[in-house]
C-alpha cells in the first residue's frame, strides 16, 4: 500500500518534469524555425518560379519535380512518387467573359469581373446570351421554378457575416457553387452565375470546383466579384428584363496522370505505425496558390526540416505527403488511403495544413473522446506560440479518406480565418499576401504537435 501511495504521489511530479522537458525541446525547435526556417523561401520558389498548379497542367508536373528535389535536399530517409489518375479540366487559356448586354431591351454593355468555375463546360465561341433570373437562394429557385426555362440563373447568396469562423460561412455558401448549375438546369436554365464565396471588399471573382448532376443538361457556370454581384442584384430589382452574355472556354479532357509526393522519416521503435503530415500541391490556375495551399506544402517541408535539425529520431514513421488534386477531385488523397489499405498499413494519426498561412490559433481534432484528456494536458505547451485553442472538428479534405479507411484520428491547423476568404480561389492568392512570421509560427505549432503525438501517442 505504501508503494502505491508513493507512486500516486510521484505521478504529478513526473508529469511536471515530463512537460518541462517537452517545453524545452519545443522551444529549441521554435527558435530554430523562427531563425533558420526555410518555409518562406520555399514558398517563393513554388509560387514565383512555378505559379498556379492545376492538377494535370505542366505547372503541376513541375511542382512535383521541385518538391521531390526539395525533400531530397532536406534529407528525408525516403522520397517517392505515388501515381494517380485525376480529372483533366482546362480553362483553355482564354479569358472568361461575363457582361450585361441590355436592360429593358436597351443596349447596356457592362462587363462583369468573372471566372468560370472549375470542372464547368464552356460556351459556344460567341457565348450564351439570355435573360437573367436573380434569386437569393435555392428556396427562391424552387418558388419560381416555372420562370427559369431559357434563362441564366444568378445566385446572390451572401457569406454569413455573423460567423466568427469564416469556414462556417464558406461551408454554408459553398453549395451554390458546387451544385447550383445542375439545380438551375433541372428547370431549364441555360447558364449559371454565382456570387463569389467571399466577404472581401474588392471585386475579385473567386473560382472553385463545381459538379454536374448527369440527370440534367451541363450548363456553363461562372462566379462574379462581390461589387459586380451587388450591382447586378440591384439592377435586377429595378429592371424588368436584363440580358447577360456568358463566354467561357472550359473543357474536360480524358483523365491524366498526377502524383502524390511522399517523403519519410523512418520510425525507430514502431516503423510500421505511420503518422501522416501533409498539404495539397495543386492550386487553381488563376493565381499562385500561395495560401491555398502553398503554405500547407511548405509547412509540411518545414516540419521535416525542423525535426531533423533538432536531431529528433521519431518513434513512428512520419510520412510527409503533398497530395494531388484536392481542388478538383480529391483523387490524390483517395489514392493514398486506398494504397495504405491495400498494403494493410497501420495509420495512427493524420494531419493536414490547408487553411492558409495566417497567424496560428490552434487545431481542430477528430479523435476519440479518450484522447481529449491528453490533448488538454498539452495546451499549455502551445500557449507561448499562439496555438492553444483546441476544438472538435475535422482534419481537412485530404485526411478524410484516411480517416474513413482506418478510423485514424485526424487534425488540422486552424490559423486566424478572418482574411482567408478575401483571397481564397481568387487572383489575389499570391506570395506577397503571405507574412513570413505568421507562416513560420504555423510551422512551429505543427512541429510541436507532431513531436508530441509521436512521443506519447494520441
Amino acid at each position: 500500500m505504501k508503494k502505491i501511495i508513493l507512486f500516486l504521489w510521484l505521478v504529478p511530479i513526473l508529469a511536471s518534469a515530463q512537460t518541462k522537458d517537452d517545453s524545452v525541446f519545443i522551444k529549441k525547435m521554435s527558435d530554430d524555425i523562427l531563425q533558420n526556417g526555410q518555409a518562406y523561401e520555399w514558398l517563393y520558389q513554388l509560387t514565383k518560379n512555378i505559379g498556379g498548379r492545376l492538377a494535370g497542367s505542366p505547372q503541376f508536373n513541375k511542382a512535383v519535380e521541385w518538391s521531390k528535389q526539395t525533400f531530397d535536399k532536406i534529407g528525408a530517409d525516403k522520397v517517392y512518387l505515388q501515381q494517380c489518375l485525376v480529372p483533366h479540366w482546362v480553362r483553355d487559356g482564354k479569358n472568361d467573359r461575363v457582361a450585361i448586354t441590355s436592360v429593358n431591351n436597351k443596349l447596356y454593355i457592362n462587363p462583369l469581373d468573372a471566372f468560370a468555375l472549375g470542372n464547368s463546360l464552356g460556351t459556344p465561341p460567341n457565348g450564351i446570351t439570355a435573360e437573367l433570373f436573380a434569386v437569393n437562394d435555392f428556396d427562391q429557385l424552387e418558388k419560381y421554378k416555372d420562370k427559369i426555362k431559357g434563362k441564366i440563373v444568378f445566385y446572390n447568396y451572401h457569406f454569413n457575416p455573423t460567423n466568427i469562423s469564416t469556414f462556417l460561412s464558406y461551408s454554408d455558401a459553398g453549395k451554390y457553387r458546387w451544385m447550383g448549375a445542375s439545380r438551375a438546369a433541372k428547370y431549364g436554365a441555360v447558364g449559371m452565375l454565382v456570387r463569389s464565396m467571399s466577404i472581401s471588399t474588392d471585386n475579385n471573382p473567386h473560382t472553385g470546383a463545381m459538379e454536374y448532376n448527369d440527370s440534367f443538361p451541363k450548363i456553363p457556370a461562372a462566379a462574379i466579384g462581390l461589387q459586380d454581384a451587388d450591382k447586378l442584384w440591384k439592377l435586377a430589382q429595378i429592371s424588368k428584363i436584363i440580358k447577360v452574355n456568358i463566354t467561357t472556354h472550359g473543357k474536360m479532357l480524358p483523365d491524366t496522370t498526377a502524383y502524390n509526393v511522399i517523403a519519410e522519416l523512418k520510425g525507430s521503435i514502431f516503423p510500421d505505425e505511420i503518422i501522416t503530415v501533409g498539404g495539397h500541391l495543386d492550386s487553381w490556375d488563376i493565381n499562385e496558390g500561395a495560401h491555398d495551399d502553398g503554405t500547407g506544402v511548405v509547412h509540411t517541408m518545414e516540419v521535416l526540416r525542423a525535426l531533423k535539425a533538432a536531431g529528433y529520431t521519431p518513434k513512428h514513421t512520419i510520412r510527409f505527403v503533398l497530395f494531388a488534386d484536392e481542388e478538383k477531385s480529391g483523387r490524390g488523397a483517395e489514392k493514398y488511403a486506398a494504397t495504405a489499405k491495400l498494403n494493410n498499413e497501420k495509420h495512427i494519426f493524420g494531419f493536414e495544413s490547408d487553411a492558409g498561412g495566417f497567424t496560428p490559433r490552434g487545431f481542430s481534432f477528430h479523435v476519440p473522446d479518450s484522447s481529449w484528456i491528453k490533448l488538454n494536458a498539452w495546451k499549455s505547451l502551445f500557449e507561448p506560440y499562439g496555438g492553444s485553442v483546441f476544438v472538435a472538428g475535422g482534419g481537412g479534405a485530404d485526411t478524410e479518406p484516411l480517416e474513413a479507411a482506418f478510423k485514424t484520428p485526424v487534425a488540422e491547423l486552424n490559423p486566424d480565418s478572418q482574411r482567408y476568404f478575401d483571397i481564397h480561389h481568387a487572383r489575389s492568392d499570391v506570395f506577397e499576401n503571405v507574412n513570413r512570421r505568421e507562416l513560420l509560427l504555423g510551422a512551429v505549432n505543427i512541429t510541436a504537435l507532431i513531436y508530441l503525438v509521436d512521443k506519447y501517442g494520441l
